[in-house]
């Protein structure tokens, strides 16, 4: 199997901007934030410690949780401390959402997902160095405090008028679900997390999304009141396709990153599908290429979109990102064979079967013709559509031509036992060996 030549990005910040806020400026990373000439200064100056919590909701980080990784990662590059904390309490609660009280998942569960975060957020932060990536879990300053010290010493911070005015609380008031008080309470317990991380490391700046704007502010407030000091926050942009359609979804499904639950496969399809109009978009905020390079491949989309440079370097430089080269490797060769620019044999278990698991699919046996292929795929929808196609040449298994409508599925299954039926040049269809 080989790829396309291409020199991958390596994780560093472009030299051409002259501090790290400028460069997260132009690649759209910041959309609200505290003070932006004193972060400016701040970021500029002597290395500072920073945090983003990650809440253990499921198994697996996803898309929209590899914006702050990455900026995370590029402050990280530019000498300032990361804190990344995974939150075993909050994690109990969850934030509020726009419509419903979340399902709350018990102890064991919560626990167990508080380990594949943090191993995930480690491919993503080295530990090694003065910057190395500290690991921190809320739990251990909030499991044995009880609800009376915490009312007393944190609760009398805060003022139930501002909370209310929170936009994640005030869109639940308003909906016919309302709140509950153990959601309500959740700002407070983000609040109180940057104050201990302040006391405990000194960090003075939190990072996150800017829906989550009214947790990050509760945490600025509470140490302005509690400690009488100023500190940061920066809220990232909800990423959005051009079209106004939720970014980061799969045909209805979020995209992970655990291979297991969205295969390198899967993952690098997603971002080859980009839309003209967001790839460049895509290229500031999930690569390190420079600024150079980006606008090389802006000048590409304007000029010859049709040859998808850019998607084709975002869906390389994101899948090696968080699969590594050699997966990211695989995914390449096996969207090439699938249209017969490559060799199917080649193809491992894994990768063949999460590429046509994206296809209309049947599970058939080695007597059944190619006919019945056909029709049982849905590439055909009657046994004389399927041989006139086959008469007419348009029809492969595995990427060679069938040569009568008498051809049966004898020695085609590849690894896995599965194979590949094409009509035409992109319509394609999965075939499943033997088997129940």
């Amino acid at each position: 199997m080989t790829a396309a030549p291409v020199t991958l990005a390596p994780p560093q910040n472009d030299s051409s901007f002259e501090t790290v806020w400028e460069e997260i400026v132009w690649r759209g990373l910041v959309h609200v934030s505290t003070d932006a000439d004193a972060l400016r200064e701040l970021l500029a100056g002597p290395p500072i410690t920073y945090y983003c919590g990650f809440d253990p909701t499921a198994p697996s980080l996803h898309l929209g949780n590899l914006v702050q990784l990455l900026l995370m990662r590029r402050l990280q590059l530019a000498g300032h401390r990361p804190l990344a904390l995974v939150g075993g309490s909050t994690g109990l609660i969850g934030d509020p959402r726009p419509t419903a009280e979340r399902q709350l998942n018990t102890r064991e569960t919560v626990a167990e997902w508080v380990g594949y975060l943090q191993q995930q957020v480690g491919r993503f932060l080295p530990s090694e160095g003065e910057s190395g990536v500290r690991l921190v879990n809320n739990l251990d300053w909030t499991a044995g405090l009880s609800a009376i010290d915490f009312l007393r010493d944190v609760g009398k911070y805060y003022r139930v008028g501002t909370m209310l005015k929170k936009d994640a609380v005030a869109a639940r008031l308003n909906s016919d679900a309302g709140i509950s008080y153990t959601e309500f309470s959740y700002q407070i317990l983000q609040g109180y997390d940057y104050l201990e991380l302040h006391r405990q490391y000194g960090c003075v700046l939190q990072t996150g999304g800017s829906d989550q704007w009214g947790n990050l502010t509760s945490g600025t407030d509470l140490i302005h009141r509690a400690e009488g000091r100023s500190v940061h926050a920066i809220g990232t942009p909800l990423i959005t396709n051009s079209d106004g359609t939720k970014f980061g979804k799969s045909e209805g499904n979020a995209i992970w990153l655990d291979p297991v639950m969205c295969s390198p496969y899967a993952m690098y399809q997603f971002w080859l599908n980009t839309d003209d109009a967001d790839v460049i978009d895509r290229l500031k905020v999930f690569t390190f290429l420079t600024r150079a390079e980006i606008e090389e491949y802006g000048t590409k989309v304007a000029e010859e979109p049709f040859r998808r440079e850019s998607q084709r370097r975002l869906a390389l430089e994101v899948t090696a990102l968080v699969h590594g080269e050699d997966a990211a490797a695989a995914a390449i060769a096996a969207s090439a064979a699938l249209f017969g620019q490559g060799d199917l044999a080649e193809l491992d278990a894994a990768t063949l079967a999460a590429a046509i698991a994206e296809l209309p699919s049947a599970r058939v046996e080695e007597h059944d013709t190619v006919v019945h292929a056909l029709v049982a795929t849905g590439l055909c929808s009657s046994a004389g559509e399927a041989r006139r196609a086959i008469a007419q040449g348009g029809v492969s298994l595995n990427n060679a031509k069938v040569s009568g409508e008498d051809q049966t599925l004898a020695g085609a299954a590849l690894a896995g036992g599965a194979a590949v039926l094409r009509r035409g040049k992109k319509t394609l269809a999965g075939l499943y060996l033997g088997g129940s």
